[in-house]
């Protein structure tokens, strides 16, 4: 099976920061238009708005997108609703990306959000190949810890290393040229951070066959 589910968490689709994070990529993922990805943002165009809870994964042998719809919809009933952090725009490496402004610990309702996502829905996870271990691992050296999580969980930033953020660039090398980006960032996406995230639903998105662009195939509302 080619295609990938990912488990994002994204603002409600008429919350303004939905909106401006979709209009700054150049695509909807709720919709089927994909017009070309604007300067410096093929990457997180193709993905679409999010931030990740658990990474794009094939289903395992056994497992169908009706069983991870189940399984979606029994665990967002137990979840409650939650105020998010303040979030701002800032350097992530040579990215830029949408971050908290303050740390958060393992305790607060986001950081158990995406570990109880990692953990409870990692029956549907189809274990990596040889390439998607080889093509992780080259992103950048890893650690002992890291590797380890890579190994047991498909990915290399989950759980203790599992940091907030919706990336909003490619990697931009130059650091006068980032700060440009930065500056541009800062200023579009004020308004939308003016206005309190009520984190309510978990997203699941798609891609279709390899290399696709993602979409956003259905948001499940959280108890209250």
């Amino acid at each position: 099976m080619s295609a990938r589910y990912a488990i994002y968490l994204t603002p409600p689709v008429d919350h303004p920061l939905w909106q401006a994070g979709c209009t700054w990529l150049g695509r909807d993922p709720s919709s089927d238009l994909a017009p070309s990805p604007p300067s410096r943002r093929a990457v997180p165009w193709r993905y679409g708005f999010h931030a990740t809870l658990k990474a794009p994964m094939r289903l395992a042998e056994g497992s169908s997108m009706q069983g991870l719809h189940a399984a979606l919809c029994v665990l967002s009933r137990r979840l409650p609703s939650f105020d998010m952090p303040a979030l701002e725009v800032s350097a992530l490496g040579d990215f830029i990306a949408l971050q908290l402004t303050e740390p958060i610990d393992r305790a607060h309702p986001l950081h158990h959000l995406a570990d109880t996502c990692v953990q409870e829905l990692d029956s549907f996870r189809d274990p990596p190949t040889a390439a998607d271990l080889q093509r992780l691992q080259g992103r950048g050296t890893l650690d002992a810890r890291q590797s380890e999580l890579l190994v047991r969980w498909g990915y290399p930033a989950v759980l203790d290393r599992w940091v907030f953020h919706c990336t909003l660039s490619d990697p931009v090398a130059d650091e006068g040229e980032r700060q440009v980006w930065l500056d541009l960032a800062r200023t579009f996406f004020a308004p939308a951070l003016e206005r309190p995230w009520r984190c309510d639903a978990l997203s699941l998105y798609v891609e279709p066959s390899a290399g696709a662009p993602m979409q956003l195939l259905r948001r499940y509302p959280f108890k209250d």
